[in-house]
């Protein structure tokens, strides 16, 4: 429903009210200042939104697999978009009498129901950096991640200033 990118841009906060808060609030996990020489990116295939719920439940899983595999202190995870744009839907009323309750498509802006993340194809989502032994751990958490997200991705790995696909 929320998948296709449609319409201008809906974020200007300040001049909307009752704007549901992010899910995801840490955009850095792990050992943000340690020296990791393999860089795993993953991007995604086609353009869509995802929304913020989305990308807290990529967060988690990916974060529970790092830690498991590799240690609290073997990675760093952190996410390159942000949810600005404001979802809204327009409720209607279901179940009895629900005819005299809504006004069905008259005034339908609207309510703010969350927060999504417009990206475009090959936009990198979330960025993993990992010792060389640790690989197929951060390899593993990626996929899981991607399944979390509505759109198909891939990944891209780093190692030392080059890209490798």
């Amino acid at each position: 429903m929320y998948r296709q990118i449609r319409g201008q841009a809906y974020c200007r906060r300040e001049y909307m009210g009752g704007v549901p808060a992010s899910r995801i609030n840490t955009f850095d996990i792990g050992a943000i200042n340690g020296d990791f020489p393999v860089t795993i990116a993953l991007k995604i295939k086609e353009p869509c939104q995802i929304r913020h719920i989305a990308l807290e439940a990529a967060r988690i899983t990916c974060n529970r697999i790092l830690t498991k595999m590799a240690g609290t202190n073997n990675y760093h995870i952190k996410f390159r978009v942000y949810p600005h744009h404001v979802l809204r839907e327009n409720k209607l009323a279901t179940g009895a009498g629900a005819d005299r309750v809504s006004s069905g498509m008259r005034a339908a802006f609207g309510k703010a129901v969350g927060t999504a993340a417009r990206v475009q194809a090959g936009q990198v989502i979330i960025v993993v950096r990992v010792p060389v032994q640790y690989v197929n751990a951060a390899k593993e958490a990626l996929w899981s991640a991607s399944l979390k997200l509505p759109s198909p991705c891939f990944t891209e790995f780093e190692t030392g200033g080059e890209l490798v696909h």
